[in-house]
């Protein structure tokens, strides 16, 4: 039985691969398991970490630091590349306030555990640590660890903080919710009501009654001032239909398909002259049906060297007589204007005959297959210059020790910005989803049952110790104070709708279980939404917020 020892007991690579996959697999099936239609996920292989640790299960103490190392530096580069495109975009219109709320939520929460250190004898390394558990940001734990590692101090005893009120963390924003729910809202508050969304579509029919636009061409009437944006996606004239070129020439009672937004319709009515009453917007519409000269295609861009150049410099539309009504990236549509920076993976919506939409998918590519091989070189360039990144210093005033960005810190931000930016200096960034949630829960996975495994054994004596109890306490109130100052704070005075309440607060916690409760018990997608929306920059400044009051605190 010397091998079964040498496995799973004498250290070694080996052993360290063993260990850790086991711990990662038993986590990942008990996560699986729903209580109260609640499942803890990935972060079961945290606790699996700490109970394995507890029975004396231990690995090289460097295999150890450096798969934890890297499972995080994986994790926090595939999250910035994830939510990267989303980040910049969740500024605009609504985004704005739902971000300064979703910041309120750190910043009290940050404030309270400053405060509380001090109020109850908790070292601060140890109250970062809570804080971590109490807003189920383990990113945030990672850049902690790494801030006093650099600072000489031990890193063990903030994954203590953050395994003892993890649990509570998760529970505490849906019970605050809940709380929220029972005394403030009403039935009304929860019907589903439609937000404005300038990437949203809306397709309307116009009858061109004004005399301003006869004998001018869609390219004269789109350069016209104070008018918004459109694209003309059919045009009926004389009992034909046609898709119109930038050059084509519009005279008084043709009836034209416009694509445009909602807001925007009024403006284009006084535009045009008249808006028929079809709605043009129904799922069931079969286009195909309507005009059988044409038929209507989603195509894919898959071809690299269309990645970062504009829709208007392709020329589609005079060259081979289709229209691009529309274009799907990442489940938003988008309205297909010729400034529109195209990225691999978008799905345009392609109107023409047929012969003419072979052609443009000879142009823009279509071969799925090509897109389900993901661009490892962009991964791994991108964590060199994340972690290169990372360990630069940056001085900041009142701070006698350079702060770095770390493991942590680094990565997320090089993914943001290369998720972000990267189309537009032709890099190829894309990756299928199901290729960067593989490398989201394998980094995620490594460095939890790493961090589980090095808390375990001395997990279960610091909870049943006086201080475990008043841990416990602090997290839940870190939890709970935040979330229902700014949940009352955005529900009465923001006048913000309870679902998008709800979705701002599960993000801001980085919260997904809470975010799973609130989408089956609240109709609509505004929690799934407001979630995506605040949560890009929330984890930003949660991971670095986390590193400052270290350095501030600690080396000030």
């Amino acid at each position: 039985m010397d091998w079964l020892y040498s496995l799973f007991v004498e250290h070694s690579a080996l052993q360290a691969v063993i260990v850790l996959s086991l711990i990662s697999a038993i986590g990942l099936g008990l996560g699986k398991v729903r209580v109260c239609g609640i499942s803890l996920g990935v972060t079961f292989v945290f606790f699996t970490g700490i109970l394995s640790g507890h029975f004396g299960l231990s690995i090289d103490p460097q295999m150890l630091n450096y798969a934890e190392s890297f499972g995080l530096v994986l994790f926090v580069y595939a999250l910035g590349l994830q939510v990267g495109p989303g980040f910049f975009s969740s500024f605009r219109q609504g985004g704005v306030q739902l971000n300064l709320l979703a910041i309120g939520v750190v910043l009290v929460g940050t404030l309270l555990a400053v405060l509380g250190s001090y109020a109850c004898g908790i070292s601060l390394p140890d109250m970062v640590g809570i804080l971590c558990g109490a807003t189920t940001n383990t990113p945030a734990l990672g850049a902690a660890q790494q801030t006093l590692k650099q600072l000489g101090l031990e890193t063990s005893t903030p994954a203590l903080g953050c395994a003892v009120t993890y649990p509570l963390g998760v529970v505490g924003v849906i019970l605050a919710i809940l709380l929220m729910r029972k005394v403030m809202v009403r039935k009304e508050d929860l019907e589903v009501k439609e937000k404005e969304n300038e990437n949203k579509t809306y397709i309307a029919a116009f009858q061109v009654h004004n005399p301003a636009i006869f004998n001018m061409s869609i390219k004269e009437i789109g350069a016209l001032k104070n008018y918004p944006k459109f694209v003309i996606s059919r045009l009926w004239r004389d009992g034909n239909v046609s898709i119109p070129t930038s050059d084509k020439v519009i005279k008084e009672g043709d009836r034209l398909l416009v694509i445009t937004s909602e807001k925007n319709a009024p403006a284009l009515t006084v535009l045009f002259g008249e808006q028929e009453h079809t709605d043009w917007n129904k799922e069931d519409i079969d286009w195909n049906a309507i005009d059988s000269q044409l038929i209507s295609q989603r195509i894919v861009v898959t071809r690299p060297e269309l990645n970062g150049k504009k829709l208007g410099s392709l020329h589609l539309r005079n060259h081979y007589g289709i229209n691009i009504s529309r274009v799907y990236r990442s489940g938003v549509q988008l309205l297909a204007t010729a400034e529109l920076t195209l990225q691999l993976g978008d799905r345009l919506t392609v109107v023409g005959e047929a012969a003419s939409i072979h052609n443009v998918e000879k142009v823009l590519g279509n071969a799925i297959k090509s897109l389900k091989e993901p661009n490892l070189v962009a991964v791994f360039v991108g964590i060199i210059l994340g972690l290169a990144l990372g360990a630069v210093p940056i001085s900041i005033p009142g701070i006698s020790a350079p702060v770095k960005l770390g493991l942590a810190g680094g990565p997320i931000i090089v993914g943001i910005l290369i998720g972000t930016f990267g189309p537009r200096m032709h890099m190829v960034t894309y990756t299928t989803r199901s290729a960067n949630l593989m490398l989201r829960a394998l980094g995620l996975s490594l460095y939890l049952a790493c961090l589980g495994l090095d808390a375990g054994a001395h997990f279960f004596e610091t909870v049943f110790r006086p201080e475990g109890a008043l841990w416990i306490a602090v997290g839940f109130a870190l939890t709970v104070i935040p979330v229902l100052i700014v949940g009352v704070v955005a529900f009465k005075w923001a006048k913000v709708d309870f679902g998008s309440v709800t979705g701002m607060l599960c993000g801001s916690m980085a919260n997904p279980m809470a975010l799973n409760y609130a989408n089956d018990t609240i109709p609509g997608d505004n929690p799934s939404v407001a979630y995506a929306t605040v949560y890009p920059l929330c984890m930003f400044i949660r991971v670095i917020i986390a590193q400052v009051l270290l350095m501030f605190f600690l080396h000030g």
